[in-house]
Formats: structure tokens, sequence, C-alpha cells
């Protein structure tokens, strides 16, 4: 069922509240590789045998390098990564969902910052999936599976896979299709950090006030979270 490439198109990026400190430190996102040339520690929010998977994968388009030098992102907020870390299914991260952020950009905002990239039409670590680094390639997203109703923000509320209807048979792993960043992604180019709660609103802002920075911070639980 072909759907229409929403516009404009909206990333997202997740990760634990204790990170912010160096995120904002940083100015930037920063890719896993990157982060330990710098020696800069972070909360891991992801099972580690995936990323130890996607740390030996090779990205063979566009700047090429390992996975793990690049910023993920996914095209929806209110991912099966959060619900899994939401329901404590995440071996060594304590983090519930009310401890991690949205941060929002766009495709389109990375264009314009001339930043190098490369997508996955599902979940980056399954073998099964392709990676592209031309915008034309877009239409390879299954975009009728994430933005068909009942949404959420203009976004699917449902990504289980099921067998029946036979179109839903790897919507999960569909769903976690994912737009990677090489390198870094400046804050500059964040539209907006979504939380939890007007608690976590107030603690991000004072991060952010920490490190002189100044951000929109909008509180998205019913929206980007279960």
């Amino acid at each position: 069922m072909p759907s229409k490439i929403p516009s404009p198109l909206r990333i997202f990026h997740i990760t634990g509240i204790p990170n912010l400190d160096s995120i904002f430190a940083e100015g930037s996102l920063e890719a896993k590789n990157r982060l330990a040339s710098k020696g800069v520690g972070y909360s891991n929010i992801a099972y580690q045998t995936v990323q130890n998977i996607r740390a030996q994968k090779p990205i063979r388009v566009g700047p090429g390098g390992m996975m793990h030098d690049y910023v993920p992102f996914y095209f929806a907020p209110r991912s099966p990564m959060l619900y899994a870390i939401n329901q404590g299914a995440v071996a060594g991260c304590s983090l519930r969902q009310e401890d991690v952020v949205h941060f929002e950009t766009t495709v389109e905002n990375i264009l314009a910052n001339g930043s190098n990239f490369v997508f996955f039409d599902m979940n980056a670590a399954i073998g099964l999936s392709k990676c592209f680094d031309s915008l034309i390639d877009l239409d390879k997203i299954a975009w009728d599976l994430i933005t068909e109703e009942p949404t959420l923000d203009g976004f699917c509320r449902y990504f289980h896979s099921k067998h029946s209807p036979p179109r839903y048979a790897t919507r999960m792993e569909q769903r976690q299709a994912e737009f990677m960043v090489h390198q870094s992604v400046s804050l500059s180019c964040i539209t907006r950090i979504g939380v939890f709660d007007d608690n976590r609103k107030i603690a991000v802002e004072n991060f952010l006030r920490q490190h002189s920075l100044h951000m929109l911070v909008e509180v998205k639980k019913q929206d980007w979270y279960f």
C-alpha cells in the first residue's frame, strides 16, 4: 500500500536524561565511536547484544565506516525500543520511559547542515535490512505502516508484528527503520526536545541553563510515550 512521505520529514533520537550533561557540553549528539575516542562515557539504554552487532556492521554506501560512526534516528517517536526500556527488558538499564528524552529534528535540517547520512528500511541491526544514501530511495520505507491510522502526532500508535494480515508480519522491524547521520548532529539542528512530564521538562531546562543553551522543551507524554 503506497503512502506519501511526510513533509517535513521528522526523525527522532532517544537517550537517557543522565546523558544530557555531556551532550549539552559537546553541543551535539555524537556517534558512539566518536564518544569512545574522546573518552566520554554514557548511560546505555540499548540491548548490549544488539550493540555488539551494530559495532561490527560496516556501512557500504555513503561515507562508509561502521554503524557506530553514525548517530541513529528513528522515523517516528514512541519506538519499540522505548517500549522495551519501559518494560525493564533491557539488561543493565535501570531507566524507564520517564527517564528518556526524544531529540527531534528533520531530514531537511540535516541536509541544510551539510551532514552526510545513510538510512535503513528497517532495524539496521537485522541482516535483511537494506542501506541507502539517496533520498530517492526514501520510498523504500514502510510509510503505510508508520503513518496509518490510528495515529498519535501523525504516527501509528501500533507497531507489534502479527501474522494476520500478512502486511504486519515484519511491522516491528519496519517500524524501526533508521536515518543515520555521520559522526555528529549539532544541537542547532534540533527542533525540540520531547520529555515525559513537567518534572522532566524542568530538569532538562535546568541542564540547558547550566550550559547557556536555549532549546525548545515540550511535554509529549500523550504522543511520544506509552
